[in-house]
């Protein structure tokens, strides 16, 4: 006796003779791929429909994984902004070299650290500028060359950042003098870890076209290469993230030592108010290059955002906003070290504006002087306001 069949136990040969049922061929039975408008049927496992299902859909391991992010377009208005960043910051950079060969008087050991600084600055600014005029689109040879100049001069500018912090800590808070075997282990960090670095990726061709997803239409490391975090890493990041951990510690220490120097010495101001001022032992130029670990900070934090969301395959590293901050920062670096080391600095700024005055004087008044030498002989000019070269050095020295 054989019992009714359930509407499940129905076989495939008797769901062929119903009238308006299509073949169980024309529905393929994926479980997690519904198909509107065709009845799923789950048949037992081991089934010859269920082996060809699964056999005739491939899923790849990164199926369900979101794509590379397109290129960062650049507008015109962008590109102007970051192209000015790059000229102040080479003019600046230029003025900062120029004042330290040009006045002997300024060159005190935390202003040659600050020259060295300026240096990488002043290549890093070019080879912006030439990146960011071309745009490039993809990698070529004049795309590697530049980006090997911005990787060598932008993380040399990291190692001299960091170099100048150390100093201050070791002659403000330490107390130890520094003679020049400090200075060529400066140098032989600053400049030759950057060397090899780039002289590396440059030799297993890491260098290109980055999509400007990590740049503002400058190459760096190229996006095609498997192995582009570690070098993102390695030519610069992973030297900007330390910087934000070391020097704000140092720049803390520094700032807490000098804080108690001042509440120990302003218990003995009664005892030494009539005798003669003594000399700081730390110049004003020194506590102002405290300074250069917040300004390298501010400028330097909107390329790491977006490295972040770059990893992250954010959209929002293409946002305006995030791109010009992120041209401003890294071009704008010499110029905020000449507004703060020339323009806000009483000396230079002094010596700056006379020498232009002086220079603009001369040329207006050589045609004046020509013109009455043929009727009054010009005599010599004294005034006794002006203080002569032996009473403007001791000022020079001061900061």
């Amino acid at each position: 006796m054989t019992g009714r069949a359930g509407p499940g136990s129905r076989s495939p040969a008797l769901l062929r003779r119903l009238p308006g049922c299509a073949p169980p061929r024309s529905c393929p039975v994926i479980p997690s791929l519904p198909r509107s408008g065709c009845l799923s049927v789950r048949p037992p496992p081991g089934s010859p429909s269920l082996a060809a299902g699964t056999a005739a859909v491939s899923l790849s391991p990164s199926a369900g994984m979101p794509g590379p992010l397109p290129p960062t377009q650049l507008y015109a208005s962008e590109r102007v902004v970051v192209l000015v960043s790059c000229v102040l910051s080479f003019l600046g950079s230029s003025l900062l070299v120029c004042t330290h060969a040009l006045w002997p008087e300024l060159r005190t050991r935390p202003r040659q650290l600050l020259l060295y600084l300026s240096l990488a600055d002043l290549l890093s600014a070019l080879s912006y500028f030439y990146g960011v005029l071309q745009d490039f689109d993809r990698t070529s040879w004049d795309c590697v060359l530049q980006g090997a100049l911005s990787t060598f001069s932008n993380t040399s500018s990291f190692f001299w950042t960091m170099a100048i912090a150390l100093y201050l800590y070791i002659t403000i808070v330490r107390g130890s003098p520094t003679g020049t075997g400090l200075l060529c282990c400066f140098h032989a960090v600053s400049w030759g870890v950057p060397l090899g670095i780039t002289v590396a990726a440059v030799a297993l061709r890491k260098i290109g076209y980055d999509a400007s997803n990590v740049s503002v239409g400058w190459c760096w490391v190229n996006l095609d290469a498997e192995d582009r975090v570690l070098w993102m890493l390695l030519a610069g990041k992973v030297w900007e993230i330390l910087a934000y951990v070391t020097l704000p510690v140092l720049y803390i220490l520094i700032k807490k030592h000098i804080n108690r120097a001042h509440a120990d010495l302003s218990e003995y101001r009664p005892i030494l108010s009539r005798a003669p001022a003594l000399q700081p032992r730390t110049s004003v130029a020194d506590k102002k290059l405290i300074l250069i670990p917040i300004i390298f900070i501010i400028l330097r934090i909107w390329s790491t955002v977006r490295f972040v969301l770059t990893l992250c395959n954010s959209p929002a590293v293409q946002n305006s906003v995030l791109v010009v901050l992120h041209g401003i920062g890294n071009t704008f670096q010499g110029g905020a070290n000449c507004i703060m080391f020339v323009l806000c600095t009483r000396v230079v700024r002094t010596r700056l504006f006379s020498s232009i005055c002086c220079c603009c004087y001369d040329e207006l008044d050589w045609p004046l002087q020509r013109s009455n030498s043929s009727w009054q002989r010009p005599e010599p000019h004294k005034d006794k306001d002006v203080p002569g070269p032996e009473r403007t050095k001791p000022l020079l020295s001061s900061t």
